[in-house]
């Protein structure tokens, strides 16, 4: 079972404006990464539905966060259909993110209130998101679309959250060109949680990397 609602969640998405995404088949390695971004300020994490198993992974590190770190958020992204999410719920994710709208997904994370955000590409498969539930809609591939597609988007609808994922890097250039569309939150990958921190173990670089990008984003929202 979640241990935050989805009210807490969407909170902390905007209070934050920043959702660091991550996969590793390593347990440990994993809790490392989530030390390093909690020691960094981050209070929400996404892990990939990515690769054989998984989902034991992303059980092993909710168990850690529960026990070690409070206050983190833990979701899952990547899921596809309905079976994946009941099984992450399961295993108390916090947030599901899609890739794609699928009503089935928002059928199984309503009935239990947990927070969801499915890709979206277009103003109807926003429109029906919202129809359906849905706090804040994913932009994605948010490189694709960029942030004159937001800015667009929010002037009839002014009222709609989007989180961009993909396309979205820590400098000042590129969040301040999202969060001047409108953007609520940033997804952020490998631009953020890098190959090269997870090769190395890098994990104080991790952790101040995360703290420079989230005291950006902190004097880029309006």
């Amino acid at each position: 079972m979640a241990r935050f609602s989805r009210i807490q969640v969407a909170q902390c998405m905007s209070e934050q404006g920043m959702v660091p995404l991550f996969y590793h088949p390593d347990v440990e390695l994993g809790k490392e990464v989530l030390r390093a971004c909690y020691n960094g300020g981050a209070r929400l994490l996404e892990f990939t539905n990515r690769g054989d198993y998984a989902h034991e992974v992303f059980r092993e590190l909710n168990k850690f966060c529960e026990q070690e770190l409070p206050e983190m958020i833990m979701g899952v992204g990547s899921v596809t259909d309905a079976g994946a999410a009941s099984l992450y719920l399961q295993t108390g994710a916090n947030f599901v993110v899609t890739p794609v709208l699928r009503e089935d997904i928002a059928l199984v994370c309503n009935r239990k209130k947990v927070l969801w955000s499915p890709g979206c590409g277009s103003l109807t498969e926003i429109c029906r998101a919202e129809e359906l539930g849905c706090e804040i809609v994913k932009l994605f591939p948010g490189g694709t679309y960029g942030p004159g597609f937001v800015k667009a988007i929010k002037g009839p609808q002014p009222w709609t959250s989007i989180m961009p994922t993909g396309g979205v890097s820590p400098t000042e250039e590129n969040l301040k060109a999202w969060f001047d569309a409108g953007v609520t939150c940033v997804g952020m990958g490998s631009k953020l949680i890098s190959k090269d921190i997870l090769k190395n173990k890098a994990f104080s670089e991790l952790e101040k990397t995360v703290a420079e990008a989230l005291a950006l984003i902190q004097k880029l929202k309006p």
